[in-house]
């Protein structure tokens, strides 16, 4: 029988949290100015000049190709998205760690929520193995049983396919999952697979919310971690 799926906490008495599944880029780590180099240096590649951190910032969210597609504008050619995509991704691989960071606290609460033996997944619109990859540089990668990315499944967030698969895989019920994001991605992704979403506010596109709000809103991973534990 199909679950019926709806906002997630609104639906249930109990709200014990066992499955937490975390967007990355804004949520996890600050990334943006690893991510804003390596975009300049594609328009560069293309002979374009550079943009600001904090319109490149904007653009994140749905995935790579989406990312150079608007980083290019809407006169570049199929030929040239293409190219500069290849370049992009070339230059990321070689640079992901050059500045990129886990936000303050993450570390301290994810190590709280694996002891507390709370199952965590990365969900992300990010490549996947560059994904592991940072995780695993930054010392966080042991802490997740799976790590999926934006090419891990036919469809990205905010398909809710990723959300089905780490809650067949975890054995928990829809009710107990949640996702920690920073974006309006996140929320969507959370309202079309019928889990609740937690919102941090310090990541890329806070200002999202306010089209699409989380169930809950939180100023750091610690407070996070506090909801998930104190359910």
């Amino acid at each position: 029988m199909a679950e019926a799926r709806g906002h997630g906490i609104r639906q249930e008495k109990v709200t014990v949290r066992r499955l937490a599944i975390f967007d990355l880029d804004g949520t996890l780590i600050d990334s943006k100015l690893d991510i804003a180099h390596g975009v300049n240096a594609s328009r560069a590649e293309l002979g374009l000049g550079p943009l600001s951190l904090e319109l490149i910032g904007t653009y994140v969210g749905n995935g790579a190709p989406v990312l150079i597609r608007r980083a290019l504008g809407p006169s570049a050619s199929e030929a040239e998205v293409e190219r500069g995509l290849a370049f992009f991704l070339a230059w990321y691989a070689e640079h992901k760690l050059d500045n990129t960071c886990l936000y303050p606290g993450v570390r301290a609460a994810l190590d709280r929520l694996r002891h507390a033996e709370v199952r965590l997944a990365v969900l992300t619109n990010k490549p996947v193995r560059i994904s592991q990859a940072i995780l695993e540089g930054l010392g966080v990668g042991g802490h997740f049983f799976r790590i999926y990315g934006g090419n891990s499944f036919p469809e990205k967030k905010p398909s809710p396919v990723g959300v089905d698969a780490l809650i067949a895989e975890s054995g928990v019920e829809r009710f107990e999952a949640v996702i920690v994001g920073d974006s309006s991605v996140d929320v969507r992704t959370a309202r079309n697979a019928g889990v609740s979403v937690y919102g941090v506010t310090y990541g890329f596109a806070p200002e999202s919310f306010e089209q699409d709000p989380p169930d809950e809103q939180f100023d750091s991973m610690a407070e996070v971690a506090d909801c998930i534990l104190d359910s």
